[in-house]
């Protein structure tokens, strides 16, 4: 692998981030600050956030970028 590659797959992760910037900017516009299967728990001193949805969702993209890398 070669400098021109890793700047090839350096501007579509640049592009990538952009576009899901983008979207995380749009759906708050909407009134979308959650995904769905975030469980907030609010106790009389402590708030606590597990974001299932966004573990759920964060893993399916990271499997599926690494499945079509490992494809080569």
């Amino acid at each position: 692998m070669g400098l021109d590659d890793i700047g090839k797959i350096l501007l579509w992760v640049g592009a990538g981030i952009i576009v899901l910037g983008g979207l995380m900017l749009l759906f708050a516009k909407l009134g979308c600050t959650r995904l769905p299967g975030t469980f907030v728990y609010r106790g009389s001193n402590v708030t606590v956030y597990v974001p299932i949805g966004l573990m759920i969702l964060v893993s399916v993209i990271g499997s599926l970028i690494l499945h079509f890398l490992g494809r080569r």
